[in-house]
């Protein structure tokens, strides 16, 4: 069985913004009804936070389709501070690494000949993804160009983001196209949306 989610990864809040614009989005949703200012624990797991804002009376405005008077959605979860992020259930690593300034694709997991990321592939991306998380630089060389290139500009295709903000929706049905937009407008950033399963 499991829980689902659908996740909102700012790309571009620095680690000083994260918690000022954390703020201001729950103030735009609990204004908008979409959440309430209570708090709950109940379905929530996201890896960092064990607590969410409770469902809003007007939650279905944020929703693709409202019809099914059975689903309640659960919390949304605000997770403040540098880390990456990923869709599905029991991943870890991603499935390949773009470099920004030569286009190479590094393949870090060789599908279908294998379902686990090549150790000596990965290791640099890792390193690097722990400096960022740790001091908000991180770097990792491109093996085709040998470029040294920031570990946050890097694309590890979709389900694997780096961003210090996201935003956790348990057991929502899909969010809105439009409400989306607002919430991408809002951040005034780039963003990532993953879906996936505890």
């Amino acid at each position: 069985m499991g829980d689902f989610f659908e996740r909102v990864v700012d790309l571009e809040a620095t680690g000083e913004e994260a918690g000022p614009l954390a703020g201001r989005m729950v103030d735009w949703m609990v204004a908008e009804g979409i959440v309430t200012r209570e708090m709950t624990g109940d379905g929530v797991y996201s890896l960092s936070v064990d607590h969410g804002y409770a469902p809003g009376p007007d939650w279905a405005r944020a929703v693709a389709d409202a019809s099914d008077p059975s689903w309640l959605p659960g919390p949304v979860a605000v997770v403040v501070g540098r880390d990456y992020h990923v869709g599905g259930q029991g991943e870890d690593e991603a499935d390949s690494a773009t470099c920004p300034r030569c286009a190479t694709r590094t393949v870090v997991i060789d599908h279908p000949e294998s379902f686990e990321a090549d150790e000596e592939v990965w290791r640099p991306f890792r390193d690097g993804i722990a400096a960022w998380k740790e001091t908000g630089r991180g770097e990792v060389t491109c093996p085709a160009c040998a470029v040294l290139v920031p570990v946050t500009e890097w694309d590890f295709g979709p389900g694997f983001d780096l961003g210090a903000l996201a935003f956790d929706f348990w057991g929502w049905p899909p969010l809105g196209v439009s409400f989306l937009a607002e919430f991408r407008a809002g951040l005034g950033h780039r963003t990532e949306e993953q879906s996936g399963k505890f």
